[in-house]
């Protein structure tokens, strides 16, 4: 039931940032993504590999039903993939690997969820940024952009995590 419930909200979620991405466009500034959220709470059992080929079809994805720029979320996502276990192991330790666990809001804290979901969400953002134009736009806009969406990403994913949660029920 948990595997389902992941990949049904998984899914679900994966829909709404196609909408974000085609009906939210509140400001140049503002690039939000909750990719970076649906990568990091992929449930551990998953290697390295599967999170890798998931983000690059998630990113396709919403990359071809929403923005114009072919392949630009997939080549920011597949970094985070990348990166998803090494920002597990540092923020919440080696014996989260040990015990198998999934990430939860309710069992970490929201002080190391934040840590893990602002981690993810920059590796993204540089990534994304830098690929969407990075050198045709000045600095100042460029790390603007950076942490203005930064800042709505992470509180987004913040709220939304407790969906991903496989085991937030069992609590």
């Amino acid at each position: 039931m948990r595997r389902n419930h992941y990949f049904l909200s998984y899914f679900l979620l994966l829909i709404l940032q196609i909408l974000i991405c085609n009906y939210l466009n509140l400001s140049l500034y503002l690039s939000l993504s909750i990719l970076p959220l649906l990568i990091l709470m992929l449930p551990i059992r998953f290697g390295t590999v599967f999170a890798m080929l998931l983000a690059f079809a998630s990113g396709l994805a919403v990359d071809f039903l929403s923005e114009g720029v072919l392949g630009l979320n997939a080549l920011a996502l597949v970094p985070v993939a990348l990166a998803r276990k090494g920002i597990i192991y540092l923020i919440f330790g080696s014996e989260f690997f040990a015990r198998k666990e999934d990430i939860s809001v309710r069992k970490h804290g929201i002080a190391k969820m934040s840590v893990a979901i602002v981690m993810a969400q920059s590796i993204f953002l540089l990534i994304y940024i830098w690929a969407d134009g990075a050198s045709t736009r000045p600095l100042m806009f460029n790390t603007i952009r950076f942490f203005v969406s930064l800042t709505a990403g992470w509180l987004l994913s913040l709220l939304l995590s407790r969906t991903l949660a496989t085991n937030d029920h069992d609590l």
